[in-house]
Formats: C-alpha cells, sequence, structure tokens
C-alpha cells in the first residue's frame, strides 16, 4: 500500500468534479428535452433524436475538434464570451463542463425518454384531468414511475463522464489540478512508461466503473421484481 503515499488524488477529485457538475447540468437540460421527444409526433423529431445521439457514433477528436474551435477565441461564440464577459473557454475547467455536457448529452437523454415513452397513456391523462400541469405531471406522476431510467440516466452519465478522454483532452489540454482528469493522467503514465501507475489508475478505473454498473442492474432488477 505505499503507493498511495506517492499517488496523485486530484485527477480523480478532477474527475468526479466533472462528472458531478456535467450530470447536473444534464439532468436539467434532458429532462425537458427527453419529455418533448417522448410526447411529441412532430416531423422534426428523427432530427433532434439524430443531433442528440451524434455524440454516440463521431469519434471524439471530431467532436473535440469542432467543440475547441466553437470554443475558442477565433469563433463568434467564444470571441464574445471573453469580450464581454472575460470568460475563456478553452484549456480550463468550465471548458470542460462546456465539453463533456455535449459529449454525455445522449447519455442522460436517450434512457430518459425510453422511460418516459413506457409510461401508461392514462396515467397522464389521468393526471392532465385532474388539473395538473405538465411540469407538475413530469415531477408528482412521470419521474417518480421511472426511477429505474432515471438511476440508469443519472449513473451512466456520470461513469460516462469520469472515464472521457479525447473531447476533454483535446479542449482542456493536461494542467495540473485544472483539466488533468484521471484518463489524461493515464495517458500520460502509458506515454513515458510508467506502466506501475497506469496500472494503479486504471484498475481503480475499472474497479468503480464495475461497482457503477452492478449497482444499475441490481437496481433495476429489483424494481422489475417489485412491479411483478
Amino acid at each position: 500500500m505505499n503507493f498511495l503515499e506517492t499517488m496523485e488524488f486530484e485527477p480523480f477529485i478532477l474527475s468526479f468534479k466533472l462528472a458531478l457538475i456535467t450530470t447536473i447540468i444534464l439532468f436539467f437540460i434532458s429532462l425537458p428535452l427527453a419529455w418533448y421527444l417522448s410526447q411529441t409526433k412532430s416531423k422534426i423529431k428523427p432530427i433532434l433524436e439524430a443531433i442528440t445521439a451524434l455524440p454516440i457514433v463521431l469519434p471524439p477528436s471530431v467532436l473535440g475538434f469542432y467543440i475547441l474551435y466553437t470554443l475558442s477565441l477565433n469563433s463568434p461564440i467564444g470571441n464574445f464570451f471573453h469580450e464581454y464577459f472575460g470568460i475563456t473557454l478553452v484549456f480550463n475547467f468550465t471548458g470542460l463542463v462546456v465539453a463533456s455536457c455535449f459529449y454525455s448529452l445522449p447519455f442522460m437523454v436517450q434512457p430518459l425518454q425510453s422511460g418516459f415513452e413506457s409510461l401508461n397513456k392514462n396515467m397522464l391523462e389521468a393526471s392532465y384531468i385532474s388539473g395538473k400541469s405538465k411540469l407538475q405531471t413530469v415531477f408528482n406522476v412521470a419521474l417518480p414511475n421511472i426511477k429505474p431510467a432515471l438511476l440508469t440516466a443519472i449513473i451512466v452519465t456520470f461513469a460516462h463522464t469520469v472515464g472521457e478522454f479525447g473531447v476533454v483532452l483535446m479542449v482542456g489540454g493536461s494542467i495540473p489540478e485544472v483539466t488533468k482528469v484521471a484518463s489524461v493522467a493515464i495517458y500520460e503514465y502509458v506515454e513515458i512508461l510508467d506502466y506501475k501507475n497506469a496500472h494503479i489508475y486504471s484498475a481503480i478505473m475499472l474497479i468503480m466503473s464495475f461497482i457503477v454498473l452492478f449497482g444499475v442492474y441490481v437496481f433495476n432488477a429489483k424494481q422489475k421484481k417489485t412491479f411483478i
């Protein structure tokens, strides 16, 4: 256990901080989006679903490049935030949060959308008939009845953000105590042939990911038994 004395925990702290902030932001962004996609019959629904799912199929380097360019001072958006708010959105923690929100968006939206689509329509109609608004229906009726989907969305989004590499490296670089997250630290250890620390960091990430997924499956299994 001597490795614990020399091990740097800052990359893990940054990873968990980034994942927590990203998950909270994405929950409030994805909730209305997932609800709309689950309820609408509009012709633009497939377009919105395709845009939402793009981060799943796009190479992280491609997504990271476009996010980097969009947030940089060379783009109107990056220049606007820098000129009027004094905020630089690249190579800092703020940029990592923005990039992570784009990259992890489908992992929050899709489970929530599936959960909403599985709801009994009569339940929702009864809520509307009783005088409840759409907002009240979502929070008082819909969300309590999609607990497995909700938990899956939150935990998978958190775990996925912790494991990000390509996008965060392109947008944030590797600045110690600022943007050097655990996945970037592993990459750097491999680059300098420090396989001991690479193994340790990778093992921690592997164990954490397994525990998270195991917990999700156990919870969902218990929920299914409850409704049988």
